[in-house]
């Protein structure tokens, strides 16, 4: 099994803290021909006559210039400039930079993408599945991952995690249970699992990749949430090293490049013709990528793989511990921790505290402490431990909900009635991609149950699905559509 399981009695982060044995962490830096080229580029002006229009930050308003930087306007280009090379094919020092890459998380290929994590998902299954393809997929994965079935017209054959009642969360997949979904069903072709969940939980995805081996069926695992798991012996094994055949990575999450940068990696023995997952993403991604977006994903690789940033994701992880230990020990507060049954990434915290919602609580770090979390849900709220946050960051974190614990903080009572994890297993009446393009009515959602769904409803975050096209509505989905007053239906 290659997950670690933390247990806050054996904390002792001079023993814990180990990092992956690799030639590229014994360097203060690594090379990173994109930053480099963006350097030369930025200290080599020209006279310009093409796109973006703005011409290194000269036509744009004053206060927003002001606001984020003329360096930042003046680097604001696409991938059309001899020495930066281009994406699509890649070339020049993008090209380099996403070899580097590859190297680093031991991949056959490694594409930097623009569009976030959603690009890669969109053209797995664009490249990957054909119509009526039979696809098992964990129902909590995210959005993209059905917005490309539909694309695709697959048909997902939904897995259901274990539920964690207490905490309203999902847990992990049960490798047992995909077994047998296979044995049921030997015309499944593809098998797509997130892994770890938006709280931290971990699935044995080792254990799953054993059993989709077994019966010859391609791996694909959205590790969105755990870039950083390849660069620490402490944290979970990489889906690549589990046998996974494709990864991807959110690295503007939680491993320092810039929002809405990310990376996709077909591994070395991967099942999957690189070419189609390259001619998917031409097909797909935007044909102007923003160097700075391509550029902060060579630069949060360097990191990763540096002493400096090594250093970084130790703190990250003596942290999360630190945080742990002490907030298990505030009456009333309760941490999901191994003691729940749960794997899981230390560095992301899903806590609680008696009497509150997640959602109250939120609000109550916002409002009177001007703390912000990463994210509510009806138990809980979610912390991340990341690799820019100080000791300094939880101590105040801590003081608040000391202060919270015991003080009489009332429950709202606006909020009773309303959920926030759709945590509902589906009534699939037809194939989404079928649903999706049918005539359809949009309707009051009071009067929408018993009616078939038409449109993706799955709030970000976490982008977990509450409806899909050819779902049935039903009552008890009226507690999670609170943001909702008209739903999109099958018309009669």
């Amino acid at each position: 099994m290659c997950i670690m399981i933390m247990k806050m009695k054996d904390f002792n982060s001079k023993n814990l803290i180990s990092f992956k044995e690799n030639a590229f962490f014994e360097q203060e830096e690594t090379y990173t021909p994109l930053v480099n080229a963006m350097r030369a580029y930025k200290e080599s002006p020209c006279t310009g006559f093409h796109i973006p229009g703005h011409n290194r930050g000269q036509g744009v308003l004053d206060s927003f210039s002001s606001l984020i930087g003329i360096d930042a306007l003046n680097l604001d280009t696409t991938d059309e400039f001899d020495n930066l090379g281009t994406l699509f094919p890649s070339s020049g020092a993008i090209d380099e930079a996403q070899r580097l890459a590859s190297k680093v998380f031991n991949s056959k290929r490694t594409f930097f993408l623009t569009g976030g994590s959603t690009i890669a998902n969109l053209a797995l299954a664009f490249a990957l599945t054909h119509p009526n393809d039979k696809i098992a997929i964990g129902r909590n994965c995210h959005r993209s991952v059905l917005s490309g079935m539909i694309i695709s017209g697959a048909n997902p054959q939904w897995i259901m995690p274990k539920k964690l009642d207490d905490w309203a969360i999902y847990g992990a997949l049960n490798p047992l249970e995909l077994q047998d979904r296979l044995e049921k069903n030997s015309d499944i072709s593809l098998v797509w699992v997130t892994n770890p969940t938006y709280e931290g939980v971990v699935s044995d995805v080792e254990a799953i990749a054993r059993v989709c081996h077994e019966f010859d069926v391609p791996l694909i695992v959205d590790e969105a949430h755990g870039c950083l798991w390849n660069f620490s012996n402490v944290l979970p094994k990489t889906a690549l090293e589990c046998g996974a055949d494709a990864v991807v990575h959110s690295l503007h999450k939680t491993g320092g490049s810039m929002t809405q940068s990310s990376m996709l990696h077909i591994s070395k023995n991967s099942r999957f013709d690189v070419h189609k997952v390259e001619h998917a993403l031409k097909l797909l991604h935007t044909t102007s990528p923003s160097l700075l977006l391509l550029t902060s994903l060579d630069a949060a690789r360097a990191y990763l793989s540096s002493k400096k940033g090594n250093l970084a994701i130790k703190n990250a992880i003596d942290n999360a511990l630190y945080f742990r230990e002490r907030a298990s020990k505030i009456n009333g507060v309760k941490v999901l921790n191994s003691l729940s049954g749960v794997a899981f990434d230390v560095t992301k915290i899903f806590l609680k505290v008696d009497g509150l919602s997640g959602k109250r609580l939120e609000s109550i770090l916002e409002l009177d402490f001007s703390i912000e979390i990463e994210s509510a849900s009806d138990e809980g709220i979610l912390i991340l431990s990341n690799i820019g946050n100080t000791q300094e960051e939880f101590n105040v974190l801590l003081n608040a909900l000391n202060k919270i614990a015991s003080s009489n903080y009332p429950d709202l009572a606006y909020l009773e009635g309303i959920k926030f994890m759709p945590l509902t297993a589906p009534k699939v009446v037809m194939s989404p991609r079928e649903a999706y393009f049918s005539k359809k009515e949009r309707i009051n959602k009071q009067d929408a149950i018993g009616r078939i769904c038409a449109e993706v409803i799955a709030l970000c975050p976490p982008g977990i699905s509450v409806l899909l096209p050819g779902e049935l509505i039903c009552e008890h989905h009226l507690p999670y559509l609170s943001d909702f007053s008209e739903i999109d239906v099958l018309e009669k």
